[in-house]
């Protein structure tokens, strides 16, 4: 299956061939619907096809990991096998997601300490850090996000060897998600002059287009771990 979302985040739709349909899931050749994993929700959206559509009210991963379902909603029509569909984003809900997994990787890069959980919403996230709660001032780390936002940061992608990523591993942060392996090469997510990490989920291009954020609750979740809430101040 072709993921055109690894490639062009920004590509809203596309037209794909249906290898498979139940109401366990549809399963096209080429899709720009990003499934759930990393700690960001799947897509959701719409098929459409010469006479009918169906709503896509979530995505998964299949068995492969260049595999994906699509899971209609109840109820809903399905597509008949070897069918020319238009698969189209609800875009609006993933690009919030694309402005807060960005945000959550500015959070990673001006807090100390092993990321040891996540969530990804698209209106407000939160990263769990290995470090003690005395280490974190809300106040000045809204500002050095919101610095960082507004310097405008180009956010590129590129891919680099499974070899090269074992040879650098300081550069995982997150200890409860792993980068996978399998594929012969890791996709990278870089923030200019800011943070380089692996990372299969959708971005902004730049950071200036996530807008203003909010830190929200900082909460204790053990001795050494500490939950922090981000927002979308927009």
């Amino acid at each position: 299956m072709e993921l055109i979302f690894r490639d062009d985040s920004y590509l809203r739709e596309c037209s794909a061939t249906v290898l498979s349909a139940d109401p366990g899931g549809v399963r096209l050749d080429r899709t720009v619907f990003y499934p759930m994993g990393g700690g960001q929700p799947g897509d959701a959206g719409r098929l459409l096809w010469n006479g009918g559509e169906t709503t896509i009210a979530d995505t998964h991963k299949g068995e492969r990991h260049d595999d994906v379902t699509h899971l209609p909603a109840e109820g809903a029509a399905l597509p008949a096998v070897g069918a020319e569909v238009r698969a189209v984003l609800d875009w609006e809900r993933r690009h919030r997601l694309m402005r807060m997994h960005t945000a959550l990787h500015l959070l990673c890069s001006l807090v100390p300490g092993d990321v040891t959980g996540g969530q990804i919403g698209d209106g407000k996230s939160r990263l769990d850090f290995n470090i003690a709660g005395d280490q974190i001032d809300k106040e000045a780390l809204q500002a050095s996000l919101n610095a960082i936002v507004a310097a405008d940061h180009a956010v590129r992608t590129r891919w680099i060897s499974e070899e090269e990523l074992a040879q650098t591993p300081e550069l995982v942060r997150t200890v409860s998600v792993k980068p996978p392996n399998g594929a012969g090469r890791v996709r990278m997510v870089e923030i200019a002059g800011v943070d380089l990490q692996p990372c299969g989920g959708t971005h902004v291009r730049s950071t200036a287009e996530i807008g203003g954020l909010r830190i929200g609750k900082v909460e204790n979740k053990g001795r050494q771990n500490r939950r922090i809430n981000v927002h979308l101040d927009n």
